[in-house]
């Protein structure tokens, strides 16, 4: 079966290249000619569903001969993750996308059979598709297991495999990377229709034909994305959605210029203008997915991205850095040999016009591309490594300038107008925008660029809502630009809302014990095992009379470590999302006073009066502390008296893989060794706390297993996933008219 499956691949790769041949070589004057590419892609299409359908087979039935089937799968998998291994590695995510590419072929061939177009288009899509082949046939999942796995002893086969990455076992694995593949290969069919239309001297291909697969391969690729961001958000524990992670910008970079050429081809299809920018944003578009597989799976980002492949061996990064040249040298090439054909309709548009205001989204977005390519590239030249902060700060400029035009330009027309009249088409807007910052001002909001932000979201909402109001009651189809506009406003609102407003304390939960946080009272119960041995923890949340429960999950991943799965209750507002840290066993010992202290507090403990004065960074040695503890974590400072005895202590609390340790510090006027269990370091929202404990000798008592955690509150975190659908439906609106025109 394993050569059976190497044997179609090649055969796939060979029918494909003879496929792009023959369709380059068709003649106008010979309508036969188009027999023989269309049967030679049908059997390209056939040789790769089989190659598909024996790797399904060869993982199905366990045989680990297959060294691709052992390195993914175990016997001890659940269907749809045993299905999913399919494209779990690299070999077969190769496959996977070629068996994509090869559906789209069979869709794409009868689209441009009907409008005489098929020539062009189906030998550039095809000699592309080709390529990718050959890429899979050296990175192929069609060898025996003593070829990829060789120190395994020849002839000896194991009784089960090494099983999927802990982290991948999740339901989102069976949708994510699907849909994200499903994307890359539809973005080839724009880049198809641009360099065919070049080559055949019909430049205006793409405008007429490029646009509602252009629609769908934004659509999917951006659902794609979105999908990774809400399975990290659910199941990674880190708290975010997004960290700007060189493999997740690399996919968002071909998102964003294939977004702008939404806009330009629009633009063009009513004014004739934008030829060369629209070629050149297809071509740059498929360009930058190419680049994105040459990050992810060349192993050069190994050391830069949690997301990124190991190193998959000098064959295939060659040959992934030759198809890269190859895209980016065929797309030099067609456009210099046509500049002179490339002559758009002159002109200037006025500035307030509609063309000017999708102009100038399009210029936006491929401002924030350049920024996030810039940022994601760096790591390839340099060893400096590009922070969150810069992202986020060199986006926001670009974010307000996009919900701006968003609104200003639906109170735009094709032809020039008045200030006058544009002002009076979006004042109501514009004041109910007013209104409504007005109201999160007064909910606390006080940065101005963050502020700026919801302003011009908010605006662009109220106008787009505005009319979408008017046109509801006609063809619901024309609500697509509208409801994709309304949905990226409210995603806007919803970035602010969790981002910059969230809060998050660190939670030591003994068993038993209720414990404050952000407003909640959480008491860690206990917990469960479950056959395969994950930690399923119970925490009683109570907050306004009403409680919860949250369930998050801890498990020995082996070589990955420990895998911490929090568990989150979504309210209408906000998410409380609760993420385990370290599990305490257990032990006999001293039993610590626990009590609080706010910064600037002085607290009474059995005669003694404790002060904290504030936090102490690395490098203060205190008393009873070694000089290797002194050196890590964050000390609170305390100052003890005890009549006109004085004494200053630094205790502190050490981040570490297995969980923060909180080494004692000896009080002689405590009587007992002194730990930072617990701090909060104020944002400005309120004052910095602290828990301290102080185990004397010859208090004795059992000590319950403790949880330690980090609780924290994501304030409109649902506005992302609401404004996403919303951007999906909207998408899906405009692909059916466009289609349907």
């Amino acid at each position: 079966m394993t050569v059976l499956g190497q044997v179609a691949l090649i055969s796939a790769g060979v029918m494909s290249l003879g496929a792009a041949i023959g369709y380059a070589r068709v003649s106008p004057d010979r309508p036969g000619s188009l027999t023989l590419p269309r049967m030679l892609m049908a059997v390209s299409t056939t040789f790769v569903v089989l190659a598909s359908a024996i790797l399904t087979a060869l993982i199905l039935s366990h045989d680990f001969s297959n060294g691709y089937v052992y390195g993914y799968s175990d016997r001890s998998l659940p269907l749809h993750f045993l299905l999913s291994t399919f494209y779990a590695g690299q070999e077969g995510s190769f496959l996977f996308w070629i068996l994509c590419s090869s559906l789209i072929a069979v869709a794409l061939s009868s689209y441009t059979r009907k409008r005489e177009t098929e020539a062009e288009v189906m030998s550039v899509f095809l000699l592309v598709q080709a390529l990718l082949i050959i890429l899979a046939i050296f990175k192929s999942p069609f060898y025996t297991i003593w070829s990829m796995h060789p120190e395994l002893p020849i002839g000896q086969l194991p009784e089960d495999g090494h099983g999927l990455n802990p982290l991948l076992q999740n339901f989102w694995m069976a949708i994510h990377p699907p849909i994200l593949f499903i994307g890359f290969a539809l973005m080839g069919v724009p880049f198809s229709q641009a360099i065919g239309g070049l080559w055949k001297r019909r430049p205006l291909l793409l405008s007429e034909q490029g646009l509602s697969w252009t629609i769908l391969a934004v659509s999917v690729l951006g659902l794609g994305i979105m999908l990774g961001a809400y399975w990290a958000y659910g199941v990674l524990g880190w708290g975010g959605y997004w960290g700007w992670d060189p493999v997740e910008n690399s996919s968002l970079v071909p998102w964003l210029t294939a977004t702008a050429m939404i806009h330009t081809l629009v633009a063009q299809r009513r004014t004739g203008k934008y030829l060369k920018t629209n070629l050149a944003l297809a071509i740059a578009s498929f360009l930058f997915v190419i680049y994105s597989t040459f990050l992810t799976r060349s192993g050069i980002l190994g050391d830069a991205s949690v997301h990124a492949f190991t190193d998959p061996g000098a064959t295939v990064y060659w040959l992934l850095l030759s198809i890269l040249v190859l895209v980016a040298g065929a797309g030099v090439f067609f456009v210099v040999w046509r500049l002179g054909d490339l002559k758009g309709e002159p002109g200037h548009p006025g500035w307030l016009t509609r063309e000017a205001m999708l102009a100038a989204g399009a210029i936006a977005l491929v401002l924030s591309a350049a920024v996030v390519l810039f940022g994601t590239s760096l790591p390839i030249f340099s060893t400096t490594r590009v922070e969150p902060a810069f992202y986020d700060s060199t986006n926001l400029p670009v974010a307000i300038l996009m919900a701006l035009l968003i609104g200003i330009s639906l109170s735009t027309q094709w032809e020039e107008q008045s200030i006058g009249f544009t002002v009076r088409r979006m004042w109501l807007a514009f004041l109910a925008a007013v209104l409504a910052s007005a109201v999160c001002v007064g909910m606390g909001m006080d940065d101005v660029a963050t502020g700026a932000l919801v302003l011009t979201s908010f605006f662009a909402l109220f106008v787009n809502i505005e009319h979408g109001a008017k046109i509801i009651t006609g063809d619901p189809l024309f609500l697509g630009g509208k409801i994709a506009h309304i949905g990226l406003a409210v995603f806007f609102l919803g970035v602010v809302g969790s981002g910059t407003y969230s809060s998050k304390e660190q939670v030591v939960m003994p068993r038993g014990t209720p414990v404050q946080a952000l407003g909640h009272t959480l008491t860690y119960t206990g917990f469960n095992v479950t056959p395969d041995q994950k930690y399923v923890l119970d925490v009683r949340a109570e907050r306004a009379g009403t409680s919860f429960m949250l369930h998050p999950v801890m498990f020995d991943a082996g070589q990955q470590g420990i895998m911490r799965n929090p568990d989150i209750v979504s309210h209408l507002t906000s998410d409380f999302y609760l993420s385990p840290m370290s599990l305490e066993p257990p032990e006999e010992g001293a039993a610590p006073l626990e009590f609080d202290l706010q910064k600037g507090q002085m607290r009474e403990v059995d005669g003694v009066a404790v002060t904290f004065a504030g936090f102490v960074m690395g490098g203060h040695m205190g008393e009873g502390m070694s000089q290797k503890e002194a050196e890590a974590g964050v000390g609170a400072s305390l100052l003890i008296q005890k009549g006109d005895q004085t004494e200053a202590i630094s205790p502190r609390l050490i981040p570490a893989a297995e969980g923060p340790h909180h080494p004692g510090v000896p009080s002689r006027l405590l009587g007992g060794d002194v730990q930072l269990l617990a701090m909060n370091i104020s944002m400005g929202e309120g004052p910095s706390t602290i828990t301290i404990g102080v185990a004397r000798a010859g208090e004795h008592a059992s000590k319950p297993d403790v949880l330690i955690g980090e609780a924290s509150i994501k304030p409109f975190i649902s506005l992302v996933w609401t404004g996403t659908v919303l951007m999906m439906i909207g998408f899906a609106l405009a692909i059916v008219k466009r289609w349907r025109d």
